[in-house]
């Protein structure tokens, strides 16, 4: 009841700056999720991935050290690039999720990151892995998921979330998972994967590999975790076009390197 509560003078307080704001923002850009939300919600959420081990069965950190270990340093870069806002709020932990059929990678509020064995063997190369990486941290570091619950859910939907509701935290994981991001929120996430990745040694237009490698084969089963709105050629496009605007001058793919992380996959 008292976090309820809180939340309300909380809730209120927004509608009182939302309204002040209005002529500078669209509604659909406010967020009444605050940064520790954000934290509670995922965390949530990622006990519920976890507690579904068919649904999500998740490789044994310790078993699976060598992989886990190449991801983590992939994670480590990007974050470490000094460009990623949240980088010190969020838990940003890393789980793979043993299924080799899905082409999926995702992150859920405060940072959970999860990534699919089917998406790491559909790519060729470290930097496109990488890009999608990167592409994911930045819905999280933007805070896209709950700008777009905030849009989507009404506030006692919010208010039950965060009071624990078990059955709607199941529901909203299932959404979170399988969320359809707006044109300008993809826009913005691939945005910050050229960012993220510029100060690196990584071609920092990796995402774009991703979306060549789609096209090439004809645009059929693209990932449903990627939004086909822009269309791939304008993604394709824009990568380069930040790349070129932001002056990031990295080289490396580390494609025969790749082949070390493929490896140490199961079959």
């Amino acid at each position: 009841m008292k976090r309820i509560i809180i939340f309300s003078l909380l809730f209120s307080s927004t509608l009182f700056f939302m309204s002040c704001e209005m002529t500078k923002k669209s509604i659909s850009e406010f967020n009444l999720f605050t940064i520790e939300n954000d934290k509670q919600l995922g965390k949530e959420v990622a006990m519920e991935i976890e507690s579904n081990p068919q649904e999500y069965p998740i490789l044994d950190s310790a078993k699976n050290a060598t992989a886990y270990k190449y991801l983590y340093d992939i994670r480590d870069r990007i974050l470490n690039s000094g460009k990623v806002e949240h980088k010190n709020d969020f838990a940003w932990r890393l789980r793979i999720i043993h299924d080799d059929q899905t082409k999926n990678a995702f992150c859920t509020p405060g940072g959970y990151i999860y990534v699919y064995t089917g998406l790491m063997k559909y790519l060729d190369s470290e930097e496109q892995l990488a890009g999608v990486l990167a592409h994911e941290i930045g819905h999280a570091d933007l805070r896209h998921s709950t700008r777009q619950m905030t849009k989507l859910y009404g506030v006692e939907t919010l208010l039950n979330m965060l009071a624990g509701d078990r059955a709607l935290i199941k529901d909203i994981t299932k959404s979170i998972i399988g969320l359809k991001f707006s044109r300008t929120h993809e826009t913005e996430a691939d945005k910050a994967s050229v960012t993220y990745l510029c100060p690196t040694d990584y071609v920092a237009a990796g995402g774009a590999k991703f979306f060549e490698k789609i096209e090439a084969e004809g645009g059929a089963g693209v990932p449903e975790w990627l939004s086909t709105h822009p269309s791939p050629d304008n993604r394709i496009e824009y990568f380069y076009n930040q790349s070129t605007e932001q002056g990031c001058t990295g080289k490396e793919t580390y494609k025969a390197r790749y082949q070390l992380l493929l490896r140490a996959l199961p079959n």
